[in-house]
């Protein structure tokens, strides 16, 4: 991956996160041309057509809110993961964004895919990720069970050095609380978990600086410590 990757705690297509999307429009690799854009309400593909129809809407007006040229493609299971003229559209995209819901469903819909070999091809080449909330987690190495309070985990792309991506951290109620905790015992030497916070994201590209934009804060976790970053600072990822 070539291209920045977003990492958002929530806010997907709403006004309070238009600085964020701004500067990954202003830095997707379109230059003078009009940025073009795919949303992907895969997440929420076992929801239904209103919820889906939400996401899809939702993004086409935010993104032609901010002047790019955006399409919301209706991959929502295994099936039109694999619809070619939907890789197609995805593999010419400038900023690639994955709304939010389950994130395992998520990953179990991509997994091998077309439309997910598609876009691999297009970070390459450095257009942008863009993730929130499962779109977020399935970059991880793992998902956590909440069912299990992270004593189990299931499979995720690890295509960034994070063990675990916790998203609407700072939403996290207090009984669940025991969640964070299960999840940073079980890293190991030089691992780490990142929360991010709800209207935030932290931004960044592999082997490099990350910056943390938006509202709130971003929350980093090794086995032993924890550091918390705000709006506008930079921490490394380790690698």
């Amino acid at each position: 991956m070539n291209g920045l990757v977003a990492l958002l705690g929530s806010g997907e297509y709403l006004p309070v996160m238009d600085d964020v999307d701004r500067y990954l429009l202003a830095n997707c690799g379109a230059g003078e041309r009009t940025p073009r854009v795919v949303c992907l309400p895969t997440a929420a593909g076992q929801e239904g057509d209103a919820s889906v129809n939400r996401w899809s809407t939702m993004g086409i007006d935010h993104f032609t809110r901010l002047g790019a040229d955006v399409q919301a493609l209706p991959v929502i299971d295994a099936e039109s993961a694999n619809d070619l003229n939907h890789a197609t559209t995805v593999e010419d995209a400038d900023l690639i964004y994955f709304s939010g819901g389950d994130p395992s469903y998520l990953y179990r819909s991509m997994k091998d895919s077309l439309v997910w070999q598609a876009a691999q091809k297009a970070w390459a080449r450095g257009a942008v990720y863009a993730g929130c909330s499962a779109g977020a987690m399935i970059l991880g190495r793992e998902i956590p069970d909440f069912r299990t309070m992270g004593l189990r985990s299931k499979p995720a792309f690890g295509l960034v050095p994070i063990a675990f991506v916790m998203p609407h951290f700072d939403a996290i109620p207090l009984f669940a609380k025991p969640l964070a905790s299960s999840l940073r015992g079980r890293l190991k030497e030089g691992e780490i978990m990142v929360g991010v916070d709800e209207k935030t994201a932290i931004v960044g590209k592999m082997n490099t600086e990350w910056t943390v934009l938006g509202k709130a804060k971003a929350h980093i976790f090794t086995k032993n410590e924890s550091k918390s970053y705000a709006a506008g600072q930079k921490f490394s990822l380790g690698k």
